[in-house]
């Protein structure tokens, strides 16, 4: 089994990776740092499954195509898909400078759409696999002082629609993921408990769940919450 992941060597990415590692799957990920990605797959390696990791950077459409290719390659059947890559920018939209919505679009939106697009075709033929876009409570509700973060989170979550309405002919599933706040990357410095917010091991435990899962059932969404924020 082979499973591509989007920023794959911290916090969500990273915990999916171990999960499905754990349970078998090849991994195939990338990252912006050549010096995380060997330490990640020095560690993933010794789950006994294959490890490739790949240096892209996901704001860039060539970055992002050059992964694929790499990923089909290296595996000419995926599993699973997992769109997690993500950058959160926080800002008023009135007030922000053009270029903070534009890295957030090319992040939060476009890597997913052109992984997603090459993938799911390969899924289509397949007739089989599983796509998970890991969107944000922001998908839903827009956050307060996130308002281009919020707009792209939204439009992932109607990017994971629109798949699954073309996919689900194919038996080939599609997931979105909607985290609260999750202790990530995003929140260091913080003197909040660690414990009050979502940890990614939750966010990686509910994919590796689903996983599970009859062949006939899809969720098509599943949001995780802090209890006591």
């Amino acid at each position: 089994m082979n499973a591509i992941i989007t920023g794959v060597t911290k916090g969500i990415g990273k915990a999916i990776a171990v999960a499905l590692a754990k349970s078998g799957y090849n991994i195939i990920g990338c990252a912006r740092s050549g010096t995380e990605l060997a330490s990640f797959e020095a560690e993933i390696s010794r789950y006994g499954v294959k490890v490739l990791p790949v240096e892209a950077d996901c704001s860039k459409k060539e970055d992002v195509l050059v992964f694929v290719e790499k990923a089909l390659k290296f595996a000419p059947t995926i599993d699973v898909l997992v769109n997690n890559v993500g950058i959160f920018n926080p800002g008023l939209l009135l007030d922000e400078a053009d270029d903070v919505f534009e890295m957030q679009q090319r992040v939060n939106v476009n890597s997913a759409y052109y992984i997603a697009k090459r993938i799911g075709k390969l899924m289509r033929t397949q007739g089989y696999g599983h796509i998970f876009n890991v969107c944000s409570v922001a998908s839903k509700t827009p956050v307060e002082n996130a308002g281009s973060y919020s707009v792209t989170k939204a439009a992932l979550l109607s990017l994971n629609y629109v798949l699954k309405a073309e996919l689900a002919p194919h038996h080939v599933k599609v997931t979105a993921i909607i985290p609260g706040a999750t202790y990530t990357a995003s929140w260091e410095g913080t003197t909040l408990n660690q414990a009050k917010f979502v940890q990614p091991e939750d966010v990686a435990k509910t994919v590796a769940t689903i996983l599970t899962l009859s062949s006939g059932v899809n969720i098509d969404e599943i949001v995780l919450k802090p209890l006591n924020f």
